[in-house]
C-alpha cells in the first residue's frame, strides 16, 4: 500500500502487487503530517513493540500495556514514512482465540506466500499444567482480523526452563525460518516447519536449543549485518526503571553468543524502563531504527508504557553504539 497525505485526509492507493486494504475503523493520528515523529510516536499505553515493513509501509504491532484481564486484544499502526501513523484497532482479541484468556503480549509478524503470520504468548503460563503459551494467528491482510490458526498453542510447555512467551521469528539467509523465544532468562531457538504448524528438529533429534547469553532476561531479537548474527535481548525488570537492551554478535544463529554490552536503556532527563525492541533496516541501505517502549518520567504505573523509535547505528568493526532515547524521534523516512 502506498499512502498519500492530501490535506487533512489520509488516502490509501492499493497497488495490485502490494494489496493491503484498511481495516474498518482504522485512524489516523495527526490531523495534518507531522515533519517529525516525536516520542511516543502514536498515543496510548503500547509496549513490547514488533516493527516490521510490508511491500512500502511501516507497521508496528505493540502489546496493549495494561493489566493482564484486560490485556485480551491487540491494536497495529502503519506508516509511510515513520513519523505519520494509522491505527488499526483489535486486529485480533480473545474471541478469535478460544484458549487465550488474558495476557496476550509481545506479537511477531512475517508474511510468507501472500499471508501474514502473528505470533503471540497468551496466559502467562507458570507451568506445564496450564493452558497457553506461544501461539498463531493467521490473515490475508496485515491489518488483519487475525484468527487462530491452530486451535492451541504452538509452544505450550516449558523447555529448557524457558517459560514459552516473547518470541520472535527470524528469516535466515537460506530461507529458514527460526523461532527464538523465553522468559524467565532463557532463550531458545527452534526451526519453523514450511507452514508454521509445528517444528523441524536438529540433526542431533533435539527441537528446543537454548542459546541464552549471560545477562538474559526475555525479548530476543536476531538480525544479519554484514554477515554476522546480531542477537538482542531485555535485561533487568520490565516493571522498574532498570529495564535495558544488551547484545552479542556471532557467526551463526546458535551462537555462541558473548555478551558485548547494553546499548539501550533509561536516560533520567527523557524517560525510565527502556526495552523489550525490535530492529527495521531500510530495505537496500544500511539505515536502521530500533523500535522499543519506555516509561514517561511523570509515569509509575508499569503498565505506564509508550512505543518510540530512535536510531540505531554502528561503528567501523561492526558494534551497536549506545542508542539516545530523544523526545523528537526521528525524521519522516519514505521507502522508496
Amino acid at each position: 500500500m502506498q499512502k498519500f497525505v492530501i490535506g487533512c485526509l489520509l488516502v490509501a492507493v492499493i497497488v495490485p502487487a502490494l494489496a493491503q486494504s484498511p481495516s474498518k475503523g482504522q485512524t489516523s493520528h495527526s490531523s495534518k503530517p507531522k515533519t517529525r515523529a516525536g516520542n511516543p510516536v502514536f498515543p496510548g499505553w503500547y509496549a513490547d513493540p514488533e516493527g516490521t515493513i510490508f511491500g512500502k509501509t511501516y507497521w508496528i504491532y505493540p502489546t496493549y500495556s495494561a493489566p493482564y484481564n484486560q490485556q485480551v486484544f491487540m491494536d497495529a499502526f502503519s506508516s509511510p514514512d515513520l513519523v505519520n501513523w494509522t491505527k488499526h484497532p483489535r486486529i485480533i482479541d480473545t474471541t478469535a482465540v478460544k484458549w487465550a484468556k488474558q495476557a496476550m503480549w509481545a506479537p511477531a509478524v512475517v508474511e510468507k506466500a501472500g499471508r501474514y503470520y502473528l505470533f503471540f504468548g497468551a496466559n502467562d503460563i507458570q507451568n506445564d499444567r496450564e493452558t497457553g503459551g506461544i501461539g498463531v494467528a493467521v490473515a490475508d491482510n496485515p491489518a488483519g482480523p487475525f484468527k487462530d490458526y491452530l486451535g492451541k498453542p504452538l509452544i505450550g510447555q516449558f523447555h529448557n526452563g524457558a517459560q514459552p512467551i516473547d518470541q520472535f521469528v527470524f528469516r535466515d539467509k537460506d530461507g529458514q525460518y527460526y523461532i527464538l523465544y523465553g522468559g524467565w532468562r532463557h532463550c531458545n531457538i527452534a526451526r519453523l516447519n514450511p507452514d508454521f504448524t509445528g517444528f523441524l528438529p536438529f540433526p542431533d533429534g533435539t527441537t528446543f536449543k537454548e542459546i541464552t547469553p549471560k545477562g538474559y532476561v526475555e525479548g530476543p531479537v536476531m538480525f544479519i549485518r554484514q554477515g554476522k548474527y546480531y542477537f538482542m535481548w531485555s535485561e533487568g525488570g520490565w516493571g522498574g526503571p532498570n529495564y535495558s537492551v544488551a547484545y552479542a554478535i556471532a557467526d551463526s544463529p546458535f551462537g555462541p553468543f558473548e555478551r558485548v554490552g547494553k546499548i539501550l536503556q533509561q536516560d533520567p532527563a527523557v524517560a525510565t524502563g527502556a526495552g523489550h525492541h525490535s530492529v527495521i533496516q531500510i530495505p537496500g541501505t544500511d539505515e536502521w531504527y530500533i523500535v522499543y517502549h519506555r516509561r514517561p518520567l511523570t509515569e509509575t504505573d508499569r503498565n505506564h508504557r509508550e512505543t518510540c523509535i530512535d536510531e540505531l547505528r554502528f561503528d567501523e568493526s561492526g558494534a551497536i553504539l549506545p542508542v539516545k532515547i530523544t523526545v523528537e524521534g526521528v525524521n519522516p523516512r519514505p521507502i522508496r
